[in-house]
């Protein structure tokens, strides 16, 4: 990979990588701290990484550092009197985002993440596999309980509306 690939890469990819890891961090510090992670081990692995593999690698390495950081921090708990702040407030959200949003939430991290690298970020099944180390199986399973989850949280709140 040369510099122009690298270039290319932070270009193309910083955002959907950023969107992707703050969705599952709800934080937006800490999503930045993932993705300029994911950013500086692809540019020490410029020569192991082939520039079609790019995408993917950035995917599952920021993948794997989300869940070592919610690991320390669930181990070390801190309070977090910031997060008021830094958090992404948007005000003119609609309902309906703010429901699937919600619902989103309530998905088990493993589904989430099939999901939004399939619905959100396009990913074909195969290479959410190899991002999240699972087998095609495992990924078609996921994403059918996570929509069947979706589905019936998003009918009872509109029931209740």
């Amino acid at each position: 990979m040369t510099i122009n690939d690298y270039n290319f890469c932070v270009t193309a990819y910083a955002d959907h990588l950023f969107r992707f890891i703050f969705k599952h961090t709800q934080h937006e510090e800490n999503a930045r701290d993932v993705v300029q992670n994911a950013f500086e081990i692809l540019w020490k692995k410029r020569d192991e990484v082939e520039m079609e593999k790019a995408k993917s690698f950035l995917f599952s390495v920021a993948y794997k550092n989300k869940i070592d950081q919610f690991r320390k921090q669930s181990k070390v708990n801190l309070v977090d009197e910031f997060s008021a702040q830094t958090k992404i407030i948007n005000e003119h959200k609609s309902g309906l985002k703010d429901a699937l949003e919600k619902a989103l939430n309530t998905l088990p991290d493993i589904q989430k993440s099939c999901v939004l690298l399939r619905d959100y970020e396009g990913y074909d099944y195969k290479e959410i596999g190899e991002i999240l180390n699972l087998n095609e199986s495992q990924v078609k399973v996921y994403i059918f309980r996570a929509r069947q989850s979706l589905k019936n949280y998003l009918v009872s709140i509109e029931t209740v509306l």
